[in-house]
């Protein structure tokens, strides 16, 4: 990375004219100030004129030479704009012995970093990421910085450039003789003034044309040595223990958030917040050794899909409209993916693409964490989170009696044909052996995939020639008949038709199986709902190379989804076949985000669970709601209790009523009753605690819902913020605990109460 006057203000590699051998042979060699060799306007930008100087050097005495202690920082790119990020201080020292030992090796000296993400080729002075596509970053060993006036954050100069520094500093220091002025062929200037202020000139006739001012063009910049005299957070490092291990895939979109930052970035805020929390919710078990961390590794599908190989973007390209160009190349590159996920062609490229790259994430992180024995979870964003819902119904299980019978009910007939009849008259008798081996029929071929048939050694054209025959019959039957048997979990309630009495009725096939529904024979597409389950496009589902723990969907339509698909009502009974736990975390002003619970219990409505603060107390502006309604209930029943004393009236006093006017006023008495019991059970169910609800197995019996607190200023308007609070789950460290509460309640280490 150059590092010349025209970029970043830094001084170019070139060797100063200043020979540290001659100063040191002619220690009284005079060296001239700034004011002999800086024009007068420099002296006028500078905070401090050559008295100053003088003024420092007879405060500060003389002090031995020590040697500067260096610190290793990397080069991140963001925005075309380049910053300098310092390692950890356990990778800074690995890096430090590193370079030391391998002058010694002939090869290269490759130094993992960053919890084992990234790997520094020490001797090649570079940094490369090793889960996920980056180009390589420059890596420094850095020992003097610089700063302008206007820059946020100290520099570090090239490594030869800061040696000779060090060498010039060390001669000051030696022989205590300052104001020695280092001077480069391109006409920057460096002067010693003395060790605590050494300032950079840059000669006015490579200064910005377009400043204001000459004081502005020749104004110094301030030198430091060492990372310990510069203002930089250094963090101590990650724990080389991982606990446990969570992929995260990404909605729709390159882009992650507002800021437009991709899913690595995204991750990366999030890891880090994680490892905050773990230090101040779970100090203690932190200190005692008792867990390490969580590792968070990103699942990225999108560029998969409209790179080239699909050639998706050069053919919508070619049909684009050339108006508005940059709103349709965000349409094209973003909101097309739901689209896209809706065509058996390509979502099975999406579903392979993410399956595939979770697998190989998982065999990579293995063979570097040779040690690692915990369990791993997935997590998904937006669309991502449809996608990892439908990749997990479709997973299979050794035990799952789906895949092996026919669910309950009437099995399917496929018009009374046999096996034999079958594949003789597709002229496929040979693989009549085969079949029968392994004791298929018509009706357990019908559950059968692609892979399945595969794993038979039957070969591809026979293969697509049994499955489709198999497909039409059951669709043609189901069009029939109006039913289709799926295996056991979501359910799609039959339609209700009268029948000539006039009585509701859904025909004899109603109790025989879950699923309900028509399909056009003639259709183009091919939606398998006797195998899938819940109206996905019909396409072969990768498995995956383990069992996940927990599913986590942020910010989730997947609940929109599988309504849009014919579903009405999710069996309490369903769970995935490899997942166990399944939680459903939104914001209340997502527009993206749907429930799930009532599918599911639908004789009840239930609130969501809130979320609590990373803090440990709700928001301010919702307690003083929850205090305003608990006021409007105390106010209510006031009322009632007035009103029952003044109701109250001597018996004997009352006249005769007939017993119309008797069941008028009772009817009134209970009216007002009823509307004052109804205020104080509502008063009283905000105090009490929810009883224990089974809202299914897909989370174990446990609530799905979970809903995030909003913030104030979004309380002002939600519309303002709906498009913010989609894109708001990376930075939420209330999301970020909630997912660390679930990983180690499962392993038996409690969150500690938060001290804030």
């Amino acid at each position: 990375m150059s590092h010349g006057s025209s970029e970043e203000g830094g001084l170019s590699q070139a060797a100063p004219n200043v020979n540290t051998q001659e100063l040191l042979d002619n220690p009284t060699q005079p060296v001239a100030t700034p004011r002999d060799q800086v024009p007068p306007t420099v002296d006028e930008a500078s905070p401090s004129s050559t008295s100053s100087f003088e003024m420092i050097d007879m405060e500060s005495g003389p002090s031995p030479y020590r040697e500067v202690q260096p610190h290793w920082f990397f080069c991140r790119l963001a925005d075309d704009n380049a910053s300098w990020v310092p390692f950890s201080r356990k990778d800074s020292d690995k890096l430090e012995n590193a370079s030391y030992t391998g002058k010694e090796q002939e090869g290269e000296v490759v130094i993992a970093v960053e919890g084992e993400r990234y790997d520094v080729r020490v001797k090649e002075r570079k940094r490369y990421a090793v889960y996920w596509q980056q180009g390589p970053t420059e890596v420094r060993r850095c020992t003097w910085f610089y700063k302008g006036d206007k820059d946020t954050r100290f520099m570090p100069y090239p490594e030869d450039f800061s040696q000779r520094l060090e060498e010039a500093f060390m001669i000051a220091v030696t022989l205590n003789e300052w104001k020695r002025k280092l001077e480069f062929p391109t006409g920057e200037t460096v002067i010693l003034h003395n060790p605590k202020l050494m300032m950079q000139y840059q000669p006015i006739g490579l200064q910005d044309e377009w400043v204001s001012s000459p004081s502005e063009q020749t104004r110094p910049r301030t030198v430091k040595r060492g990372v310990n005299n510069i203002s930089v957070e250094i963090p101590d490092g990650e724990p080389e223990k991982v606990d446990h291990l969570v992929f995260m895939v990404h909605g729709i979109g390159p882009a992650c958030d507002l800021r437009f930052r991709s899913i690595i970035q995204c991750v990366n805020d999030f890891r880090s917040a994680s490892l905050s929390l773990l230090t101040s919710h779970y100090k203690r078990a932190e200190q005692d050794g008792q867990i390490g961390r969580v590792e968070f590794l990103p699942v990225n599908w999108h560029s998969a899909l409209h790179g080239d190989a699909t050639g998706v973007d050069e053919d919508i390209q070619r049909i684009t409209l050339p108006s508005i160009s940059r709103l349709r190349h965000f349409t094209n590159d973003t909101l097309l993916d739901l689209f896209f996920y809706n065509s058996p062609t390509y979502c099975q490229t999406i579903v392979d693409t993410v399956a595939s790259e979770i697998n190989m994430l998982h065999t990579l992180f293995k063979k570097r964490h040779s040690d690692f024995n915990g369990a791993v979870s997935v997590v998904g964003h937006s669309l991502g989170s449809l996608i990892l819902f439908d990749l997990l119904t479709n997973q299979r299980n050794g035990s799952r009696k789906a895949r092996e019978a026919v669910p309950s009910g009437e099995p399917l007939d496929l018009n009374c044909d046999t096996l034999q009849q079958t594949l003789s008259r597709l002229g496929l008798q040979q693989y009549l052996d085969t079949l029968q081996a392994e004791n298929l029929d018509l009706e357990s071929l019908a559950l059968c995939q692609d892979g399945d048939l595969k794993d038979l050694g039957i070969p591809l054209g026979p293969r697509k020639k049994i499955l489709d025959y198999v497909r039409k019959k059951c669709l043609s039957q189901a069009f029939k008949t109006r039913a289709v048997h799926l295996p056991e979990g979501l359910q799609v309630p039959p339609q209700m038709t009268s029948n000539s009495d006039g009585n509701e009725s859904s025909g004899s096939t109603m109790q025989q199986s879950q699923f309900h529904r028509a399909q056009s024979v003639t259709s183009a597409v091919d939606y398998e709902y006797f195998d899938v389950g819940i109206g996905q496009v019909s396409i072969d589902y990768p498995q995956l190379a383990f069992h996940p723990q927990t599913f986590f969907a942020f910010g989730s339509p997947i609940g929109m989804f599988l309504t849009v698909r014919g579903l009405k009502h999710i069996d309490p009974n369903y769970s995935f076949p490899t997942c166990k736990s399944f939680y459903n975390i939104y914001h209340p002003y997502d527009p993206v985000a749907y429930r799930l619970e009532p599918m599911i219990v639908t004789e009840v409505d239930l609130e969501p669970m809130l979320i609590p603060h990373h803090k440990g107390r709700k928001r301010m502006h919702l307690e003083l709601k929850d205090s305003f309604t608990r006021m409007s209930m105390d106010v209510l029943g006031s009322l009632r209790t007035a009103w029952q004393s003044f109701s109250r009236i001597p018996v004997a006093a009352l006249p005769p009523v007939d017993e119309g006017d008797a069941a008028r006023e009772g009817d009134l008495h209970e009216i007002q009753a009823g509307v004052c019991d109804e205020a104080e059970s509502s008063g009283s169910a905000e105090q009490a605690e929810q009883p224990e609800i089974n809202v299914g197995m897909l989370n174990g019996g446990r609530r799905i819902d979970y809903v995030l607190q909003e913030k104030p200023i979004e309380s002002f308007n939600e519309y303002l913020f709906a498009i913010q609070s989609h894109l708001c789950y990376w930075e939420s460290e209330d999301t970020a605990l909630l997912l660390l509460k679930e990983i180690y309640d499962k392993l038996g280490v409690a969150m500690e109460q938060s001290q804030q």
